[in-house]
Formats: structure tokens, sequence, C-alpha cells
């Protein structure tokens, strides 16, 4: 079985960053243990039936996979890093339909930064993708859009920020 390269060919990729009002465990924890509190799983699965969780195994060579309601689970990619709780690097593969292919390859990696002892930002690079062929500029737009991985960072934001205010009892500052 072939393994991706650790860095794949130059090609579009989608950069983000978000900051949480959260500590680095926490925002990390949130990220990935609890990725099912703010992936959109009504809209961003893959399963014939609804999306009950939304899992990723902590470990190098774990699983990123969805469950559905009705107990199936599908396979979304795989753990490439997991250096808790500072970085996680997760291998996509799903073709230009959302569909797994386990030829396609291509990597999100995301990294917490502490700001401060309560603020922690989020990087996201989900690059690789000349893997789509003809489409990878489709799933570059796909992939920056409110749908792709703004609104998720974004929403993903909001979850972590109350995690830590309801952990430490402060509340969000607000501007």
């Amino acid at each position: 079985m072939n393994m991706p390269s650790k860095t794949p060919a130059a090609g579009p990729v989608v950069r983000k960053s978000v900051l949480v009002a959260a500590p680095l465990a926490v925002a990390f924890e949130v990220f990935t243990a609890q990725i099912d509190t703010w992936w959109p799983m009504a809209s961003h699965h893959i399963g014939e039936a609804d999306c009950a969780a939304v899992l990723i195994e902590p470990r190098p060579g774990g699983r990123w996979y969805e469950r559905g309601v009705d107990g199936v689970e599908c396979v979304w990619g795989q753990v490439l890093v997991w250096e808790a709780p500072r970085r996680v690097v997760l291998l996509w593969q799903l073709n230009a339909q959302f569909r797994f292919d386990p030829a396609i390859h291509t990597e999100v990696d995301v990294r917490f930064i502490a700001v401060d002892a309560g603020t922690t930002r989020v990087e996201l690079e989900h690059r690789g993708l000349e893997a789509y062929g003809a489409d990878a500029m489709a799933m570059h737009e796909t992939f920056s859009s409110p749908n792709g991985w703004n609104g998720m960072l974004e929403h993903f934001a909001q979850v972590a920020d109350r995690r830590a205010a309801e952990t430490t009892g402060a509340a969000r500052p607000t501007s």
C-alpha cells in the first residue's frame, strides 16, 4: 500500500485561522475529541443515513470517520500526525463528489498556538488539492467558502469559547 507523502506537491492550498478564547489544551480537545460538537453533521456527511457522530482516533494511523444513526461507519481519512495539544494532521480522502476514495490524498494540517494562557490561535491548512486534477480549483473554492473551512472554523471557535467559559466560569470578553 502506498502511503501519502508527508508534503504533497505544490498546488492550491486553503489557509484559515481563528482566535479562540480557550487555553491550548481545550482548543485541541474541542477540535479533535469533540469534533461532533462543532462539525455540521446535518449537511457535511457522506453516509446514506443521518450522521450521529464524527470521530478522530487519537493516534497516527487512527481513522477519521463518521458514524450514521444506522451504525454504519464511513471513513473520511486517517490521522497522519498526532502531537497533542499542538498539532494534528489528517489525511482527507474524499473525492470531488465527497465520496471516500483511497486514491485521493489531501492533508488537513491544524496547528494550535498559545497566544496567552486563555487564548489560542488555530491555523488550518488544507493542502494537496492538486489531487483533484481538473477539479482542484473548484474544490479550493468549496473548502474556502462559508460552508467550508471558513464557516466550520468559526463554529468551532464559538464551541471552544463556550467550553472554556464553562470550565473556567469566565465569560467571553466583549469588544
